[in-house]
């Protein structure tokens, strides 16, 4: 894919954010989109990001649990990167309108503060432990600029791993001393259970997925950076929000975190 297709394909997908609106599936309209053309459509995105003033705070990654694959039908994680306009404060009521959200979608997680820099390949799990300043709970809320969320790796890849915003609870939890593969998940949609899980469910292990990130990024020369958050991938499945709707979720030893939505 030609350098200008990209630049088009990442400008467009900027306009539909700022818009809040969506798009027809990239791989429909471009099937012969591969995933490194998408990293470079998600890089084009990112880049009229800053330019408009925000400032990268970390990475996630996207689709590390099997629920959450089979979901989206996708067979493989995908990263993207977070940032301050991203950042929501824990307990807040967030107007859909104003933070751009389209179609969202609730995952709880486990997010990592980095107190060293790591750089992969080579990266392990027990090397992210010694690096992690502290975990904490989670709510990714991800976002799609493809419409219905009819996406394929190449979409969502190229969409920033449909990122949308994010609240880190306010517990801070140092990552020794607590089993965080059996630290157990629950979640609530307006009071009502809507998901449960183990952080097992990524990768095995939450620094498992985090150290699986790092060692890609450094494919790419990207390296983790001390003070940024790390988002390891959703426990269960993503549950749908709406105006009106209000999110709450609690982990064994971490302790929880909540967000509300309005129009």
């Amino acid at each position: 894919m030609d350098t200008a297709l990209i630049t088009s394909l990442g400008d467009a997908l900027y306009d539909a954010l700022r818009e809040r609106r969506t798009l027809s599936p990239l791989t429909t309209s471009h099937p012969e989109i591969t995933i490194d053309d998408a990293y470079a459509i998600s890089q084009r995105l990112l880049q009229r990001r800053l330019a408009s003033g925000e400032r990268i705070v970390g990475k996630k990654i996207g689709a590390t649990s099997k629920p959450v694959q089979d979901m989206l039908d996708v067979k493989q994680p995908d990263f993207g990167f977070l940032t301050d306009a991203m950042h929501i404060a824990d307990d807040s009521t967030v107007s859909l309108s104003q933070a751009g959200l389209i179609q969202p979608r609730a995952e709880a997680e486990i997010a990592f503060c980095l107190k060293h820099d790591l750089r992969g390949p080579g990266v392990s799990a027990d090397d992210v432990l010694q690096a992690t300043e502290w975990v904490a709970p989670c709510f990714e809320i991800v976002d799609s600029r493809i419409r219905d969320w009819k996406i394929r790796i190449q979409d969502t890849v190229a969409d920033n791993a449909s990122c949308g915003v994010f609240v880190i609870g306010q517990r801070r939890i140092s990552p020794h001393g607590i089993d965080l593969a059996a630290a157990s998940m629950q979640m609530w949609k307006n009071g009502q259970p809507c998901g449960s899980g183990t952080g097992a469910a990524v990768q095995g292990h939450p620094a498992q997925a985090v150290a699986w990130l790092a060692n890609t990024l450094g494919g790419f020369g990207i390296p983790f950076l001390a003070g940024e958050l790390i988002l390891s991938g959703s426990l269960s499945a993503l549950v749908p929000a709406s105006a009106g709707d209000r999110f709450t979720m609690d982990i064994t030893g971490l302790g929880g975190c909540s967000i509300a939505f309005s129009a």
